[in-house]
């Protein structure tokens, strides 16, 4: 048996760079858990950018602060950091690089993971500088599903990179990046995503003061609690049909607050949370879902088969509306464009009752709901080849429960 150290980087901008951060490392242990080599794999998880500087804190600060209260600034910040690249310049590399080089060296991994586009170039130079490419291996996991992501996705030094599709492969071709070095594997949604829920629909509706058996619409504010939700919330008022809604705020305060007080007010059964600890299990309990296009959350629905309104009122950033346009193209969102637009879908709607068993499209990886497994092994085999990913294999769940 042989021990493995591998590191996985990301930084919290959002919620989906930790979110596929968590669901690679539960693949990687799930797999050595139950495979016969009997190897023995010890993952170490940081959200590098943050401690890497204290400017580089200010920018995921500003950027969530951006997510919750003005989305329409987005657009600069996203047009900044593409046109002047702090991730991928010297003056950034002098102010982080002694923490990126001690954080490597402290840390010896045979595999690093970079699982978000503001930290690959500097892992890659603090790999070089302190001579551990010669020994360790750079993965980048691409976490958006469309070609229409950051610049800084595109490392041309690490040693893999795996997008969740052929748009990403073609846009990463484009920016310089070899293709014998990056593979379309699908999106990284974590295991409990893929599994029967561990509490049926109707006691989790019941355990929450709902109805059991009522039209039930999740409200998903996302990690930052940011988007239109209050105005979609106060549009669903209008619907004629018996609903009930369970809201999450995210981490944002005051949308909590604000939901609460709304909630009050309505006439609709509503359970206000910020968060929940147990999302795979939320997701199967209800039955539509309105939720920013953010790529982990969407595609962690998709995995369970979950419709989707998406909130399109004020324009996405380009990552998130090329994964809304997915979705819609494929029949698997709605877009909601103005708020008004919630009350037709939803009058509109009918639960699929065999929804557990509904097929997946094809194209553009959407049916790889267990891509993690496959992801985990492309990782897992700089430390043992016998691990192997089935490019051509779509791992999918026997049976999902709702």
């Amino acid at each position: 048996m042989a021990k493995f150290k591998i590191a996985l980087f990301f930084s919290d901008t959002g919620g989906g760079h930790r979110s596929a951060a968590e669901a690679i490392e539960a693949g990687i242990q799930e797999i050595a858990a139950n495979d016969a080599l009997g190897h023995e794999f010890e993952i170490v998880t940081e959200n590098i950018v943050e401690h890497s500087h204290p400017l580089n804190r200010r920018f995921v600060d500003l950027y969530n602060y951006l997510l919750r209260h003005n989305q329409q600034a987005m657009h600069f910040y996203y047009w900044f950091i593409n046109v002047f690249k702090p991730n991928d310049s010297e003056l950034g590399y002098k102010m982080c690089g002694s923490y990126v080089e001690k954080l490597l060296i402290d840390t010896e991994p045979n595999v690093v993971v970079s699982v978000h586009p503001m930290t690959n170039q500097f892992i890659a130079r603090g790999l070089e500088e302190t001579k551990l490419n010669l020994t360790t291996k750079l993965v980048t996991v691409v976490t958006d599903p469309n070609g229409d992501f950051w610049k800084g996705w595109a490392c041309s030094s690490a040693d893999l990179t795996i997008v969740p599709n052929e748009l990403g492969r073609d846009q990463l071709i484009a920016w310089g990046v070899p293709s014998q070095k990056i593979r379309a594997l699908g999106m990284p949604v974590h295991p409990d995503f893929l599994k029967p829920p561990t509490m049926g629909k109707e006691e989790f509706r019941h355990h929450l003061g709902l109805h059991r058996d009522r039209l039930t619409i999740c409200i998903n504010a996302g990690w930052a609690g940011g988007g239109n939700m209050m105005e979609i919330y106060r549009q669903l008022s209008k619907v004629q049909k018996q609903i009930q809604v369970i809201f999450l705020c995210g981490h944002n305060r005051s949308l909590y607050e604000m939901a609460k007080r709304q909630a009050r007010k309505s006439d609709i059964p509503t359970a206000v949370l910020p968060f929940h600890d147990r999302i795979s299990d939320l997701m199967s309990a209800v039955d539509l879902m309105v939720t920013k296009a953010g790529g982990l959350t969407t595609f962690e629905a998709v995995a369970k088969r979950l419709p989707m309104a998406v909130d399109m009122i004020t324009k996405p950033m380009p990552q998130e509306l090329g994964t809304a346009t997915i979705l819609i193209e494929n029949g698997l969102a709605q877009g909601v464009r103005q708020p008004e637009d919630i009350c037709k879908i939803v009058e509109e709607f009918e639960p699929n009752p065999d929804r557990a068993n509904m097929k997946l499209p094809q194209n553009l990886c959407l049916d790889r709901a267990g891509a993690v497994y496959d992801i985990a092994r492309a990782i897992m085999s700089y430390c043992d080849p016998l691990y192997q990913p089935n490019p051509e294999h779509r791992p999918t769940v026997e049976h999902i429960t709702q």
